[in-house]
């Protein structure tokens, strides 16, 4: 206002200038937070790639990378890790969360310095997720690998699986396991006269329904891969007090579409596949809570019965939510699920 003052203006040109003035509320197009900034300026999502600390922003990067891969490692399980990233391309990115506070160490390997290290000892895989694999911080990635440490991955090949995902279309999926070692699931198990599989035959009685996990709709947590709309539901899933993540694995289907199950277990002959070392890693290297019967044995007696009870209850809650007759809330002029809040407790000593 250098050229004219306040009480030159009229009365609705007041109105005219305390309206321009004010600050706009962005409501149909910005997060929740930003309402009052300009959506030109909003910047909703990240990413993991590096920058320098000088020059032109446009130049900082020479590649993109596509896909992102995550691991959960401690120093004694290097060599491993090592053999498992140099199956992945530049178009990955490399994301190690160490949960023995040994981070800087793993420099030792020259792709270790061009890689994501996050420290907090004693945490688990889900744990870090949770924290650090949010949706928007992780949106440039098409799709995120979530694995153990412990995996065998000498015949995989992680260009082939992108393409055999982008194929068939899959939003959760994992590689197939070797059928020799140590299973805990047929489901997991690579089959040699398919590409991929969705459904398979379970032990007696392991299988409360054929359409359902374990036998169909099912990836076990060990090493699944999200397509990036498929994370963004998983993420909101996953409890912030989930420790090892038992049960998360059956109910990973709620996050496809409804009616298709696009969580496949890759088989083909073709296509690599990986193996589970049955011998305990993480549980024994950082935790010591663990006893020291194999991955496969604490699979069968403890996860088991668990995920099963698990997987019975989120059925009994969807049918019992569908059975409800909704209600009309006169306050927000919409129909309304008519149920009480249902509360499951586990208690140990």
């Amino acid at each position: 206002m250098s050229w004219f003052t306040w009480h030159n203006l009229t009365q609705t040109d007041h109105y005219v200038f305390l309206f321009c003035s004010l600050p706009q509320i962005y409501v149909p197009t910005n997060p929740r937070g930003a309402e009052s900034l300009p959506p030109g300026i909003v910047e909703a999502e990240t990413d993991l790639y590096l920058r320098r600390l000088w020059g032109e922003p446009s130049e900082d990067l020479k590649k993109k990378p596509k896909y992102l891969v995550s691991f959960t490692v401690g120093w004694n399980q290097r060599h491993n890790i090592d053999a498992a990233v140099r199956k992945f391309s530049d178009e990955f990115t490399i994301v190690l969360f160490h949960y023995d506070g040994r981070a800087t160490e793993w420099d030792v390997f020259e792709w270790s310095k061009t890689a994501i290290h996050i420290s907090v000892k004693r945490q688990t895989k889900w744990w870090y997720a949770k924290r650090f694999l949010h949706p928007d911080v992780i949106a440039s990635y098409e799709y995120i690998f979530i694995w153990d440490e412990d995996l065998g991955v000498e015949h995989f090949n992680a260009d082939k699986y992108i393409h055999l995902v982008k194929k068939h279309g899959l939003e959760i999926s994992q590689p197939g396991l070797e059928p020799n070692n140590g299973l805990t699931w047929q489901m997991t198990k690579r089959r040699g006269d398919r590409e991929v599989h969705k459904d398979t035959e379970e032990k007696p009685g392991w299988c409360s329904d054929p359409h359902l996990p374990p036998c169909a709709a099912f990836v076990e947590i060990m090493a699944p891969v999200f397509s990036r709309k498929a994370w963004r539901c998983v993420w909101h899933m996953i409890q912030n007090d989930l420790v090892h993540g038992w049960g998360l694995d059956f109910a990973l289907r709620r996050c496809v579409e409804v009616g298709i199950f696009y969580l496949f277990v890759f088989c083909s002959q073709s296509f690599p596949l990986i193996l589970m070392f049955v011998d305990p890693t993480l549980g024994s290297s950082a935790y010591g809570m663990m006893d020291s019967r194999s991955k496969y044995y604490l699979c069968s007696d403890i996860l088991h019965p668990i995920c099963s009870i698990i997987s019975l209850m989120l059925e009994k809650i969807k049918d019992m939510l569908l059975s409800f007759k909704p209600i009309y809330n006169p306050g927000a002029g919409q129909l309304l699920p008519h149920f009480s809040v249902i509360a499951f407790t586990y208690a140990h000593k």
